[in-house]
């Protein structure tokens, strides 16, 4: 997802808001930024409607962030901490078999899209398919996070091989490139369908494949 694992502490100076530190208002600003994208996108996000949303005032903004593109990269990199940790949590979990940490997940996922009743998707997904429209900085870091949550995988897999789930031949860096691509395809189709059908589907298909 790398990424800025702490908030930077509050700059001399700056006053607190509502009577929050720096760092308590900038993250509010992030998270309020994490929980709009997953579910619009960057294009039908604006940054008085995230201020509104929090109750900041609009000339705030500026104290924390230069521009709505330093905002998009800190939340993508909010959201890729928190999306690393997720696979992390359920990839490396050695009380199940390799390829059943992956069914977890994915069962994780669909559970995440119905609690939200499939309006909140993958952030990352999403600002993909507003590329034309991204800076070239933002472009790179969604590939860069991509590419992140790919190596997880691929170790994953590697377990999977050495557990004797999946063959000694197996290119497990190709497969988690493939999972990937798919993935944010069938969150998608998910939304689109209201239906977690296409997610548990493509999960088996990525199964035949890989075996």
């Amino acid at each position: 997802m790398h990424t800025n694992d702490s908030l930077p502490r509050r700059p001399r100076g700056r006053p607190a808001l509502h009577g929050q530190s720096y760092a308590d208002t900038r993250d509010l600003l992030i998270r309020r930024g994490m929980a709009l994208l997953t579910e619009r996108g960057i294009s039908a996000t604006s940054i008085d409607e995230v201020l509104k949303s929090t109750q900041i005032p609009k000339g705030s903004f500026y104290h924390y962030f230069a521009n709505k593109s330093e905002f998009t990269l800190a939340v993508m990199d909010a959201y890729h901490h928190y999306f690393c940790a997720k696979l992390t949590r359920y990839l490396g979990d050695s009380s199940q078999a390799p390829l059943a940490r992956l069914h977890a997940f994915v069962d994780s996922a669909c559970r995440g899209l119905e609690r939200f009743d499939f309006k909140r998707g993958c952030l990352i997904g999403n600002l993909g398919q507003e590329v034309v429209q991204l800076e070239p900085a933002l472009r790179l870091r969604l590939e860069q996070i991509l590419c992140g949550w790919e190596a997880l995988l691929e170790q994953s897999l590697k377990d999977a091989v050495t557990a004797g789930e999946l063959a000694p031949e197996s290119d497990c860096a190709a497969l988690a490139h493939q999972f990937w691509i798919g993935w944010e395809g069938a969150v998608l189709r998910a939304r689109l369908a209201g239906s977690t059908e296409p997610m548990t589907s493509f999960l088996q298909f990525f199964m035949k494949i890989a075996k």
